[in-house]
């Protein structure tokens, strides 16, 4: 059975569209003809277990897949080791990765470098979100605002992943409803959540 080309696209939420996305990677896949399957995302990028990710993985564990195309590597992750992890079981069993906006492929020890490297500015851009996340939060204390009304325990059960990605998506501009979907928590949690990272703007 002659194998298949994944494309991949990721947006962080539901409310977002894969449009600015598709364009490119339909150019590419008409000027290769090949055959591909899609795999698409509306997700956080700071988990790699996501619903499209995990049926791409599985097709690549198969043996179905010869290569995973995305339009910008930022797209697959914005984690470092998950985006690692990821280029090592893609060798592992010899798939390779055309990133269409970084113009990097894995089949080069240039293009792995490169690939590691861009994995790395990934997490970066990420970690500046939260930290202008959390320096919001240090100058309205520094005002005498307070967070209060949280009921006793409710910390233990969020994550510091899920935190991170609530507090990413309420920068982003999503909805509250959008954010408790995505995350499977509840409206109060994720109220709650902002409130002690500072990110709720009335």
């Amino acid at each position: 059975m002659s194998k298949i080309t994944g494309i991949y696209s990721r947006v962080s939420s539901r409310e977002q569209s894969h449009a600015s996305q598709l364009p490119d990677l339909e150019r590419w896949g008409a000027a290769n003809d090949v055959i591909v399957e899609w795999f698409r995302d509306s997700f956080t990028g700071r988990t790699m277990e996501r619903p499209g990710m995990t049926s791409m993985l599985d097709a690549m564990r198969n043996g179905k897949l010869e290569r995973i195309v995305c339009w910008r590597l930022d797209r697959l992750g914005r984690t470092t080791k998950g985006l690692c992890q990821l280029f090592d079981e893609l060798r592992e069993h010899k798939v390779n990765l055309v990133s269409l906006k970084d113009g990097f492929t894995l089949d080069s020890p240039a293009g792995r470098l490169q690939a590691r490297i861009l994995a790395s500015v990934a997490e970066f851009e990420t970690e500046i979100r939260s930290e202008r996340v959390a320096a919001g939060q240090a100058a309205a204390r520094k005002k005498g605002k307070t967070w209060g009304g949280s009921k006793p325990g409710w910390r233990w059960k969020v994550s510091e992943d899920q935190i991170a990605a609530i507090t990413e998506m309420k920068v982003a501009g999503k909805s509250i409803s959008l954010i408790a979907r995505v995350t499977g928590l509840s409206r109060p949690t994720i109220y709650h959540v902002l409130k002690s990272t500072g990110a709720l703007v009335s």
